[in-house]
């Protein structure tokens, strides 16, 4: 039995584009407003970044959970962690990852105020 090959996606499908300049078209008529046209093609273009780039440290994650004045206990439930997953971020044995570095992040642009 031979081996599937995976077909490499396509940046923009058919259906895409046409979308597109189907919204476009309706912002040239004046059905859409900029802001709704915006919102569209920026929902549909290609790749969106990542929303964080970099890993926080274990002294950061520390330093975020001690300036908000918490336990490690507490602060891991409201970031719907373990004790220990955070007792190992903090030491610097694991890297935050996924939703737990998301919400590291939005803790340490908006304090932890932001996810309560």
């Amino acid at each position: 039995m031979a081996a599937k090959t995976k077909k490499p996606k396509t940046r923009t499908s058919r259906l895409t584009k046409e979308l597109l300049e189907t919204a476009l078209d309706m912002r040239a008529s004046g059905l859409l407003t900029k802001a709704e046209h915006e919102k569209i093609t920026m929902r549909h273009k290609a790749e969106i970044p990542p929303a964080v780039k970099a890993s926080l440290t274990g002294r950061q994650i520390r330093a975020l959970r001690e300036h908000a004045n918490l336990s490690q206990a507490v602060f891991a439930r409201y970031l719907n962690l373990t004790v220990g997953y955070v007792s190992q971020l903090e030491r610097g044995v694991r890297r935050p990852t996924g939703p737990a570095l998301v919400l590291l992040d939005v803790i340490r642009r908006k304090g932890i105020e932001a996810i309560l």
